[in-house]
């Protein structure tokens, strides 16, 4: 389906411009600083409201952007379309690890393709239940996901 492929270069556009703003940009290394370590990062000089608000008026554009694409591709819009989405999203962003943006989207086409061929091979009734049974075989195996890092915390 063309809006199926336009729809994915558009998310991959996305992903790629956000990586490149957050790993490569000096506002991006004061999202990750803050994301850290907050009073850290207002004793180096970042302005740590302003990234704070920044990053809530990017996430509200991306959220806005995604819905608008979910739209476009169920043609119609209603209140409780986020509701299953969102829930779909957070597994995949589990599965392709936290804190990793390329990680999301791997993990997000993983969830997608399994939902599809389980839809097709099993039941369509299980559906919605394939992303939750990923979510807790990869919080069971893996917790840090595909992409993702184990971090150490020093005290």
């Amino acid at each position: 389906n063309s809006t199926q492929v336009l729809i994915f270069a558009i998310c991959v556009v996305i992903m790629l411009a956000f990586s490149l703003l957050v790993y490569k940009t000096k506002f991006g290394k004061a999202m990750q600083a803050v994301s850290q370590n907050i009073v850290a990062a207002k004793l180096m000089g970042i302005d740590t409201k302003f990234v704070i608000s920044a990053t809530f008026i990017m996430s509200g554009v991306l959220a806005s952007l995604a819905g608008s694409l979910v739209g476009t591709y169920y043609g119609a819009i209603d209140t409780t379309l986020g509701a299953s989405v969102g829930m779909k999203t957070f597994s995949a962003a589990v599965l392709g690890g936290v804190g990793s943006l390329p990680g999301a989207m791997i993990g997000g086409l993983i969830v997608g393709l399994a939902e599809a061929l389980g839809a097709s091979y099993i039941s369509s009734g299980y559906r919605d239940a394939i992303a939750f049974v990923i979510l807790i075989m990869v919080l069971l195996i893996k917790p840090t996901g595909i992409l993702g890092k184990t971090t150490i915390e020093k005290m």
